[in-house]
């Protein structure tokens, strides 16, 4: 039976997170050899092993959560259009995570499309599964989509993320479990609801 997480809170959320990667985290991803819980939890233990911040560990762990959780709902093969469950996924983080984190997670996909336009050996990294998608998410950017794209300030921690997320598809990869990251989760969520909820200081 599915638990009951409703309304989420800052108590809660990271429970609800560890409950959809036990739930839901053995399905098929994308036709890759890995499951879902597999691809995001390589994609943190790698940004963990290459000592990145807890920031980007946590936003690899989290970038595909919206595949569990959109209205669209989960991505097969044979779609013929695209899903959004990056938009999903950072609808469902924001009220709890900073703007970094959602960032990832929102635009970790137009991230590819960059990639694609602006990097020339981008493309042949990528799976066959991940190919398929991004002619189903728009293809490679057009020069005024790359020139807005780098206008966001977080930027380089979502080209980060990006590269983790490609990373992420080792069939053979052991990792640790949902719950070896579950405190630098917490602790980011405590820490944005301590600053969202803090006085503004007089200027």
């Amino acid at each position: 039976m599915k638990p009951d997480f409703s309304p989420l809170t800052k108590d809660n959320i990271v429970a609800f997170l560890a409950d959809i990667f036990a739930r839901r985290g053995d399905e098929e991803y994308l036709g890759e050899p890995v499951t879902m819980a597999q691809h995001m939890l390589q994609g943190a233990a790698l940004a963990e092993k290459a000592g990145l911040g807890d920031d980007i560990v946590v936003a690899a762990l989290l970038h595909d959560i919206g595949h569990f959780t959109s209205e669209f709902g989960t991505y097969h093969p044979s779609d013929t259009k695209d899903r959004h469950h990056e938009d999903a996924g950072a609808e469902v983080l924001a009220p709890f995570f900073p703007s970094l984190i959602t960032d990832c997670v929102k635009y970790h996909v137009a991230a590819k499309r960059y990639l694609c336009a602006t990097k020339p050996g981008y493309f042949a990294r990528l799976s066959a599964a991940s190919v398929h998608t991004l002619e189903l998410q728009g293809g490679p950017m057009n020069v005024g989509e790359v020139a807005a794209f780098e206008e966001n300030p977080n930027l380089k921690k979502i080209i980060q993320v990006r590269y983790l997320d490609e990373a992420g598809k080792d069939p053979d990869m052991a990792t640790p479990d949902f719950w070896h990251f579950a405190p630098k989760i917490q602790a980011i969520v405590d820490a944005h609801q301590s600053s969202s909820s803090a006085p503004s200081q007089p200027k």
